[in-house]
């Protein structure tokens, strides 16, 4: 199925960010024709920007790939849910789909602490979908944690 092929994708983002001691999150943004336009991972620290989150990377390169800030009939595949910032700027892009791995119960904002889709006070909804290799990406997560406290 499509959306393990693309999770898959994002999971290889997340392990660029592991690689140089971030937080292992990757996404990729791919158009209706299922061609890949944009890619990013986690790097708020090594770029000293607090927005260089993975979806905000993909999302920028996206854009510039298409020529606008509106990525109507994209759909968004990241290994973990979204947070509250990611969540602002996937609704303002007009993403269609956001398809990712592991909630994030401390800071997800797609479905876990807060259901940004769903509010029906935003202008933008995207569907959203949740668990494609979710053990795989929460174990992504779970290793970069556990090492980092044994250090």
């Amino acid at each position: 199925m499509d959306d393990e092929f693309y999770i898959n994708l994002a999971i290889k983002e997340a392990k660029k960010a592991a690689d140089i001691d971030e937080v292992p999150v990757g996404a990729v943004i791919v158009d209706k024709n299922k061609t890949v336009i944009g890619y990013g991972y986690n790097c708020p620290i090594s770029s000293n920007d607090p927005t260089s989150h993975a979806e905000i990377n993909a999302i920028r390169m996206a854009s510039k790939a298409l020529g606008n800030y509106r990525l109507v009939d994209t759909t968004l595949y990241v290994t973990i849910e979204p947070c509250i910032m990611c969540m602002g700027a996937i609704i303002h892009a007009r993403i269609k789909r956001v398809v990712f791995g592991a909630k994030d119960p401390n800071w997800g904002a797609a479905c876990s602490l807060y259901s940004m889709g769903e509010d029906k006070r935003l202008n933008h909804h995207p569907e959203i979908v949740s668990g494609i290799y979710e053990e795989k990406t929460k174990q992504l997560i779970k290793k970069f944690f556990i090492n980092k406290r044994s250090t």
